[in-house]
C-alpha cells in the first residue's frame, strides 16, 4: 500500500505550467529523493504535497486518505526546512515543544516526546540552550527534531542541507540516513545536490520542468539513464558525449564518431534494438574508460592528454578527442604528460546509447 499517492496532479502560477499531470507513489517506508536544478519544480511539489500550496488539478492521497484541500496541520505529515525556523528567544527544548503545547498535549507526553527525539538526535546537551549558541549543523538537528516529535507517518525534507558546510553536509547526511533507518518512516526528501540523492535515496525521482523523467534506484539510474538529460545531470565529473551513428553490419552493431574512428557495441544490453541505426550519442562515464599505450583496432580510439587533474585517491585526466574534451579517472599514481597520446577503450556494457532525436536511451 502506498504511504503517499500523487494522481494527476498539474499546479499553475497564472500562465506558468509549473507541475505537469504528475502521477508518483511512495512506499511505506521509503526514502524518495526529488532531485533537479532550481526550478524544476521538485520543492513546489514536496509543497504541493504538504498542504502550503493549493494545486490546479489531481488529487493527494496519505495513507489511502485524499488530503488534497485538507491544511497542513491535519495531514500527519512533519517538515523540515531549508531554512532552521526556529524561534530565536526560546530554548532548544521550547522550540521542540512549542507545537505540542499548542495542541494541547499532556505535559508528561511532550517530556516523553521531547526526551526521544533529543536521545535520537543526539542533542540532550543543548536542550538548554538558545539557537544563537548553536552551531548550523545542531540547529539543523533542533529543526529535524521539532518535525520528530509530532510522531507522523510521512517526513517531508525541503533541502535541509544547503545551507551547511561540506564537511557538516556530509555528517549530518550520514544522520539522516540512520534516522530513516532506526524510524522506518516515509521520507520525501528535496535536494539538486546528486551525491545526497544517491547516498540518501531508496529510489530517485529526476525531475526537469515539472516533469518526472526518471523515477527508479540509484544504481539503475547512474548505470541506465532514461534520456541524455539524466545521464549528464547525474555523475560527478558528468558523463562524456560522443556523437555519431549506429552502424550496421549483419548481426554486429558499431558506433562510428564524427571522424570515422569505430567502436564495436558488442556485450551493449539494449532497452530497445539497435540494428535501425541512425544517428546517436554514446554515453561513457570517466571511471568506464581505460586507457592504453597502444593501438587496439575496432576497440580503443586515439586522444591526446590536455590536463592531468589529481584529486587525492585518484586523478582526472582530460582529453582531447575529435574536438572535444572527455575526462577518464586514472590511478594517482600515474604521471601523464601534456600531449601524450593514449588509447580510449570504452566499457561498453556500462555505456549508454541515445537516439538524437529523442535524446532516449537505446
Amino acid at each position: 500500500m502506498p504511504s503517499v499517492s500523487v494522481r494527476e496532479l498539474s499546479l499553475n502560477f497564472g500562465d506558468v505550467q509549473v507541475l505537469r499531470n504528475l502521477n508518483l507513489d511512495i512506499e511505506e517506508g521509503e526514502f524518495l529523493v526529488l532531485l533537479g536544478p532550481s526550478g524544476c519544480g521538485k520543492s513546489t511539489l514536496l509543497n504541493c504535497i504538504a498542504g502550503l500550496l493549493d494545486v490546479s488539478d489531481g488529487q493527494i492521497f496519505i495513507k489511502e486518505r485524499n488530503v488534497t484541500w485538507e491544511e497542513p496541520k491535519d495531514r500527519g505529515i512533519g517538515m523540515v526546512f531549508q531554512s532552521y525556523a526556529l524561534y530565536p528567544q526560546m530554548s532548544v527544548e521550547g522550540n521542540l515543544s512549542f507545537g505540542l503545547k499548542n495542541a494541547r498535549m499532556p505535559s508528561d507526553e511532550i517530556t516523553k516526546r521531547v526526551t526521544r527525539a533529543s536521545e535520537i538526535l543526539q542533542i540532550e546537551p543543548l536542550l538548554k540552550r538558545k539557537p544563537s549558541q548553536l552551531s548550523g549543523g545542531q540547529r539543523q538537528r533542533v529543526a529535524i527534531g521539532r518535525a520528530l516529535v509530532r510522531d507522523v507517518d510521512v517526513f517531508l525534507f525541503d533541502e535541509p542541507l544547503s545551507n551547511l558546510d561540506a564537511q557538516l553536509r556530509s555528517e549530518l547526511r550520514v544522520e539522516i540516513k540512520r534516522l530513516h533507518a532506526r524510524l522506518k518512516n516515509t521520507m520525501i526528501y528535496v535536494t539538486h545536490d546528486q551525491i545526497e540523492a544517491l547516498t540518501l535515496a531508496d529510489r530517485i525521482a529526476v525531475m526537469k520542468g515539472g516533469v518526472i523523467q526518471q523515477l527508479a534506484a540509484p544504481q539503475m539510474i547512474y548505470n541506465k539513464p532514461s534520456n541524455l538529460y539524466v545521464a549528464g545531470f547525474i555523475g560527478s565529473p558528468a558523463m562524456n558525449f560522443l556523437p555519431g551513428r549506429l552502424v550496421v553490419n549483419g548481426e554486429e552493431v558499431s558506433f562510428t564518431t564524427k571522424d570515422g574512428a569505430s567502436i564495436s557495441l558488442q556485450g551493449y544490453e539494449a532497452s530497445t534494438s539497435l540494428s535501425q541505426g541512425g544517428e546517436a550519442t554514446l554515453g561513457v562515464r570517466p571511471e568506464h574508460i581505460q586507457i592504453h599505450t597502444e593501438l587496439i583496432p575496432g576497440v580503443t580510439i586515439p586522444a591526446a592528454v590536455e590536463i592531468d587533474e589529481p584529486m587525492g585517491a585518484d586523478s582526472l585526466l582530460w582529453l582531447k578527442l575529435e574536438q572535444q574534451s572527455l575526462s577518464v579517472r586514472i590511478d594517482a599514481d600515474l604521471n601523464c604528460q601534456e600531449g601524450t597520446i593514449y588509447h580510449l577503450e570504452f566499457n561498453i556494457p556500462k555505456s549508454s546509447i541515445f537516439r538524437k532525436d529523442t535524446e532516449e536511451r537505446i
